[in-house]
């Protein structure tokens, strides 16, 4: 009797341990939904601050962005320190693009939550002489990441500022957040 409840048992938690890689990938995608890109409706107040985590270096936002400032581009800030290599050198591209990217939108919703400008914003919040100040709303956010990468893309194959910038709103007029309140670009 005894042997058979133990085995009972057992096949009972076998199944259990069998499940649970299922239930984590829904809890991670429940989780991703639930959270999505904008964390917070603080609406253009967000882009205020909220305090400062330590010194002048980084900076928490009422809408949950963290921001920390690097003596360059080529430095990256320490919150994509545990980030994958992939979203690493999108930042890297981000930054070293910049000059396009802020004639970019964003899709996302960041422009009403965060009060972003560009897609560039959703990387980088300010440059200052050689200082750059990060913002980690990218590690969050597929969208803003897409479109880092989509119109540095058609940069490097030759498109014109203007032709990106047409291409992107092409593609995400519809489907998607309101865009950034963007400038376009000078012809």
């Amino acid at each position: 009797m005894f042997i058979r409840r133990h085995r009972a048992n057992r096949n009972k938690g076998h199944r259990l341990n069998r499940l649970a890689p299922f239930s984590l990938v829904i809890g991670l995608i429940a989780l991703t939904i639930v959270a999505g890109c904008g964390s917070s409706p603080a609406g253009k107040e967000g882009a205020e601050h909220a305090g400062q985590a330590s010194g002048d270096h980084e900076r928490l936002m009422k809408n949950g962005d963290l921001r920390q400032t690097t003596a360059s581009v080529a430095k990256l800030p320490p919150f994509l320190n545990d980030k994958q290599k992939e979203m690493r050198q999108i930042y890297q591209l981000a930054a070293t693009n910049s000059e396009l990217l802020q004639y970019i939108p964003c899709y996302c919703g960041c422009g009403e939550v965060a009060g972003h400008q560009s897609n560039l914003n959703c990387f980088v919040a300010s440059k200052k002489e050689a200082k750059i100040e990060w913002d980690d709303h990218g590690t969050r956010c597929g969208v803003c990441l897409d479109i880092a990468v989509e119109a540095s893309l058609m940069l490097r194959d030759g498109k014109s500022v203007k032709d990106i910038r047409q291409a992107i709103d092409t593609k995400y007029k519809e489907g998607y957040a309101e865009p950034t309140p963007t400038p376009l670009p000078a012809v």
